[in-house]
């Protein structure tokens, strides 16, 4: 594989992972609210499931993505965790405690990709433009590469969150950011309910 297409895989993968969406926002809550090493279990969870919705793509699932019924339902699924994810956020006390953050656990991280219309579609356009038709040795590389790159990406995510969390302890301050994610979590569902 040449070093050019490594490069493009790579840019492809950091752009999917670091731009903000409802994984990231949820990996920055976790991080603000119980500190960055919390936050890697939603990260982790996050990395994983991606990384083998990544992998069912490319090896099976790819062709069920023309039906249009599989997008509807998995677009809608989705619409409906998201809402989930931002009540659960929007309800937090902003008590910076040990207590654990219900939306960051590594199963829901990974569910969250797995339900998540975004992931599917990177997936999808990433096998298709960097893999012979889901050839394994090409699914595979993409896999191993993407899956360093996406970790990093949302660590950085709850690092920030941390970061914040340090700065803004009051639980006063804390509500008001979480309220705020929340209300984006949202506006990311009620976005994919009319597109």
């Amino acid at each position: 594989m040449s070093p050019t297409l490594l490069v493009s895989m790579a840019a492809f993968a950091l752009a999917a992972s670091l731009s903000p969406g409802p994984v990231n926002l949820v990996a920055l809550s976790a991080g603000m609210q119980r500190g960055f090493r919390h936050s890697l279990r939603h990260v982790t969870g996050a990395t994983c499931g991606f990384t083998l919705l990544l992998i069912s793509i490319g090896a099976v699932l790819q062709p069920l993505l023309a039906w249009p019924a599989v997008m509807t339902t998995i677009r809608w699924l989705g619409i409906g965790f998201l809402l989930y994810l931002a009540w659960s956020m929007a309800l937090d006390d902003g008590y910076l405690t040990s207590r654990p953050l219900a939306v960051a656990t590594f199963r829901r991280g990974a569910l969250m990709q797995w339900l998540n219309p975004k992931a599917w579609m990177a997936s999808a356009a990433g096998i298709g433009a960097f893999t012979s038709d889901g050839a394994v040795p090409g699914v595979a590389l993409f896999a191993l590469l993407f899956f360093p790159i996406c970790y990093v990406s949302l660590a950085a995510w709850g690092a920030l969150g941390a970061w914040l969390g340090r700065r803004l302890p009051e639980p006063r301050k804390v509500r008001w950011v979480n309220r705020s994610l929340a209300l984006m979590l949202a506006a990311s569902a009620m976005r994919l309910a009319v597109n």
